[in-house]
């Protein structure tokens, strides 16, 4: 009996030792084969670190000067490019007299450099060489798809955009508008030498949060959304309706400054400013009006969203900012600097102070608020305002007005 017991036991651990010899020979066979198609597999595969913008996914499908109609044609401006980053393809425009002093100019958060194109011909008009571009997922320009949309980022894409022209950029005149205004910022204080002067218009980078209604907290801050359904919920937000009626409101947000969109409860982040909207994109094209603009990019740039979306959760919009900080310290050096005539010069904003155009009725960049804070931020020595009629559509509908104040500041420094 007992060797039977044992007969049997043996049996038994020689199945066991089989079992496990099998299972250990499938995973083997299993890892190799799992390692044999990731060596082998295709490198097409991989994930693209960019989403294509309309210049790939709808240009390519219309025929010859079936552009033309678009709000935003590819030739809109004129000296256009694309230059090809490891970030993806960016457009860029460039044109004025080559030996005429540079002036680069940064748009706002959903409005591409179309937008200042006016301004850009006002300054070639008078002598100047310029050169815009359409920042990372708006316009023509492609959207990153793995990286946070923050200053690093434009910082970044802007010494892409001078590095593509085939002129020197090692010193110009930087002028920022709302969003662009705040990443103009960032960029001096990285590298002030390359800035002979910085003009911010209706900029961002000192908007108050208080500013920010409920409704912007829950979609772009509070975390309590899944991410679908947020994109799904600030496209349908910022996306400007056909033929929509000017709202005025008091303090609004960045967020939606370029997109007005007026909502019944009142939450003032949701209003642009009377005239935003249905603003003309340029006196050469006065049909086509900011808002369809806006509408093209939501419609047709597959990367809009995402970009919208992470700059206004990362990029330098609100107040407090490190960068004005700094910047405040750049500018006393440079003006105590300027009174010692002994002492060695520092190359970059010579005038040791910036200059700042705000609109009269600005429902997003405080008018009294901008000037208190700038104020206090860099000292009554380091600013100079001039306060123009109009709303956050300043520099689109007055471009000539905005371009005289710029230049009277070159000028006088």
């Amino acid at each position: 009996m007992a060797g039977a017991i044992n007969l049997s036991l043996n049996q038994l651990g020689a199945r066991s030792g089989t079992l496990r010899a099998a299972i250990v020979a499938v995973t083997v066979a299993a890892a190799t084969w799992l390692s044999i198609g990731l060596v082998l597999r295709p490198r097409g595969d991989k994930k693209q670190p960019f989403i294509p913008s309309p210049r790939t996914t709808i240009l390519s499908a219309l025929r010859e000067h079936e552009d033309v109609d678009l709000p935003y044609p590819l030739d809109a401006l004129p000296g256009g490019r694309d230059v090809v980053t490891p970030y993806g393809s960016i457009r860029v425009y460039e044109w004025g007299p080559e030996d005429g002093e540079r002036v680069l100019l940064v748009h706002g958060i959903s409005t591409p450099s179309v937008a200042l194109g006016d301004l850009g011909h006002e300054f070639v008009r008078r002598g100047y060489r310029v050169m815009l571009f359409d920042l990372f997922g708006r316009g023509y320009s492609d959207a990153p798809s793995d990286l946070d949309y923050d200053a690093r980022l434009y910082v970044t894409q802007i010494l892409l955009v001078l590095a593509s022209s085939k002129l020197p950029w090692t010193v110009f005149h930087l002028v920022g508008y709302s969003l662009g205004g705040g990443l103009s910022v960032s960029f001096t204080r990285y590298f002030p030498h390359l800035v002979s002067s910085l003009a911010l218009v209706a900029n961002g980078g000192l908007i108050r949060p208080y500013h920010v209604g409920w409704q912007s907290r829950l979609l772009y801050n509070s975390g309590l959304l899944p991410e679908l359904l947020v994109k799904k919920l600030v496209r349908r937000r910022i996306r400007p309706k056909k033929e929509q009626p000017g709202v005025a409101a008091g303090g609004g947000d960045i967020a939606s400054a370029e997109t007005k969109r007026h909502l019944p409860n009142g939450d003032g982040d949701a209003n642009g400013g009377e005239g935003f909207d249905s603003a003309a994109i340029s006196k050469f094209r006065p049909e086509i009006t900011v808002s369809s603009v806006v509408r093209w990019q939501v419609d047709h740039h597959e990367g809009f969203v995402t970009a919208f979306l992470s700059t206004i959760r990362n990029a330098p919009i609100y107040a407090p900012q490190e960068d004005w900080r700094v910047l405040d310290m750049m500018l006393e050096t440079r003006r105590r600097i300027n009174h010692d005539k002994e002492a060695e010069s520092i190359p970059g904003l010579r005038a040791g102070k910036v200059f700042m155009v705000l609109g009269e009725d600005d429902p997003v960049v405080v008018k009294d608020e901008t000037i208190e804070d700038a104020t206090w931020n860099l000292g009554s020595d380091g600013v100079e305002f001039a306060v123009l009629p109009g709303g956050h559509e300043l520099p689109i509908t007055r471009s000539f007005d905005v371009a005289d104040a710029i230049e009277g500041f070159w000028r006088r420094n």
